[in-house]
């Protein structure tokens, strides 16, 4: 008896062991190329007042190039995340010239939904467009061009946010304006509207990378800190994210510096939990890479952050694969879990024909 006593206690412990143990993140869908379907990317996520999520991401009909052809078509959860509908929804036809892509979807203080996307029309006119819902998705109102004049802007998913004053921010990279050609090298800059949509104007400041910089400062991302001020993180060719700082929100921006944050030339996504209140930063972690992988969009990490952005920590991978190529993410926060789309391509597919969801245990990114 002393012996099935001791084998009883050790079943215990173990199983409060594995119980410990957070679970990992799960991949719920993928949207992987097919016949007439060249590429499938970026995307966003809005969750429904009926407990649906919709998720909205281009879909790619011709060459998976970025000027394309496309549409934005959509997919339903009505389980919180866990599976998606095996069928798309048309959301909205390709109106551009070449495609419409890069979707943010953003439940307004209003209650309305606003769908953010770009509108293509060659490479020297591509703007984000803005349209209202008022019957959860349903249909969408007319179009409102964010930006006057034309010129080339570069929007990513999952990009606009509105502040707690009620100010919409989209942030934009400028890559033209009319009459110019395509110029790789980017400016960092946001489009600020406090009237719901209705009108917008720009930033005062107009952001540039170091003059040695070829790609300029790319595709930013904004996020809010709890002290008021606004964080822009921008994709370079400087081996990290640059970052820039807003009192005014979003109106004149601090001079863009380098960060610890190591990265190739790849966007980084970064939100703040509700659930714990820190940060989480979603990237391509070149802080320790084999000499192989310099330049490649992979590893895709998660790192949280206690202290507003300062300092990361809890880094995890959530995809390793040497020839993938993890980018574009959004991320969307449901119950106790995070929803990370992004896409996931590698060689046998094309780098970003294919796009994922995983759905992570909030846990998971503190283990």
């Amino acid at each position: 008896m002393k012996h099935v006593a001791v084998l009883a206690v050790t079943c215990v412990l173990s199983l409060v062991a594995v119980a410990a143990e957070p679970e990992g993140p799960q991949r719920v869908l993928v949207l992987s190329p097919g016949a007439g379907n060249s590429r499938n990317s970026e995307g966003d996520f809005i969750q429904l007042n009926d407990g649906r999520l919709l998720f909205v991401y281009t879909h790619f009909t011709e060459s998976g190039s970025d000027h394309g052809a496309a549409f934005l078509a959509g997919r339903v959860s009505t389980d919180r995340g866990k599976t998606w509908s095996g069928e798309d929804i048309v959301i909205l036809a390709n109106e551009g010239g070449m495609n419409v892509m890069s979707v943010s979807l953003l439940r307004l203080q209003t209650g309305e939904i606003a769908l953010f996307y770009l509108r293509k029309n060659s490479t020297s006119d591509c703007r984000p467009v803005m349209r209202i819902s008022n019957d959860e998705a349903k249909t969408w109102g007319e179009p409102i061009l964010c930006i006057e004049p034309a010129g080339y802007f570069v929007v990513n998913n999952d990009r606009v946010t509105q502040l707690e004053s009620g100010r919409l921010v989209i942030p934009a990279a400028r890559h033209s304006l009319p009459g110019e050609t395509f110029n790789r090298r980017g400016q960092a800059m946001c489009y600020l509207s406090d009237d719901g949509g209705k009108t917008w104007g720009p930033s005062q400041s107009i952001l540039d990378a170091p003059k040695d910089s070829q790609s300029g400062l790319q595709e930013p991302a904004v996020v809010a800190l709890k002290d008021g001020r606004l964080m822009m993180l921008c994709r370079t060719d400087q081996g990290c994210q640059m970052r820039s700082f807003s009192t005014d929100q979003g109106l004149t921006w601090t001079p863009a510096e380098l960060t610890n944050i190591m990265s190739p030339v790849s966007p980084a996504t970064i939100e703040r939990i509700p659930a714990t209140g820190d940060l989480l930063l979603l990237w391509n972690d070149h802080s320790s890479i084999d000499a192989s992988l310099k330049g490649k969009r992979t590893p895709f990490a998660a790192a949280i952050s206690r202290d507003e952005g300062q300092t990361w920590g809890n880094v995890r991978m959530l995809e390793t694969n040497p020839d993938g190529w993890y980018c574009y993410t959004a991320l969307e926060f449901v119950d106790d879990a995070a929803l990370v789309a992004h896409c996931a391509g590698d060689s046998t597919v094309g780098e970003l024909n294919r796009t994922q969801i995983l759905r992570v245990p909030l846990d998971w990114f503190y283990g």
